[in-house]
């Protein structure tokens, strides 16, 4: 009996639509196939409250049920996040809060994608490795890689026709999964 693919939730931490970190994801999204998984991107990241340790109880927000049960229903996570201002953007830091009061990314095979240029990122990078490590979050080392985009790449529908960016984040895939 064959069994279904892992599920790699894919998480975005920019709002912008036509961002890189967008076509990071949406160029998995289109490898994650021949990859051996399944992909589901959330995009709720605007809808979030902003995080009060007070709210944090049920009944929760509808946005932080939604983003919790994704988590806890995937088998590993992705995320892409640009740096902004030597770190995470704040909306991003935001969804992350929000994973702290719950468990389910506590032990979950999680990597990220850097897609900035050599000598940028690396803030936000740092602040990954540490809010993902405080929450329990199982850190796949070798999916943690970089994997520069330039203004261009993408095609008009976000997709990435680079076969080096292709088979880069194939093999990110390849790795959540193995870890998942």
């Amino acid at each position: 009996m064959p069994t279904e693919p892992p599920v790699i939730l894919l998480l975005s931490g920019s709002l912008r639509a036509a961002s890189s970190n967008e076509s990071a994801l949406r160029t998995a999204e289109s490898v994650a196939a021949s990859a051996g998984v399944r992909t589901i991107r959330y995009t709720g990241l605007a809808d979030l409250p902003h995080f009060n340790p007070d709210d944090d109880h049920d009944p929760l927000p509808g946005p932080v049920v939604e983003l919790r049960t994704a988590i806890a229903e995937a088998a590993a996570v992705l995320i892409c996040a640009p740096e902004y201002a030597g770190t995470l953007p704040g909306s991003f830091k935001n969804l992350l809060d929000w994973t702290v009061g719950g468990t389910e990314i506590c032990d979950k095979p999680v990597a990220w994608v850097n897609v900035a240029p050599a000598g940028r990122g690396g803030g936000a990078e740092a602040t990954l490795r540490t809010v993902l490590s405080y929450t329990g979050a199982a850190i796949v080392e070798p999916a943690c890689v970089r994997i520069a985009l330039s203004q261009g790449m993408a095609g008009p529908d976000g997709v990435v026709a680079d076969e080096d960016v292709r088979s880069g984040l194939r093999r990110v895939l390849e790795r959540l999964a193995e870890a998942a």
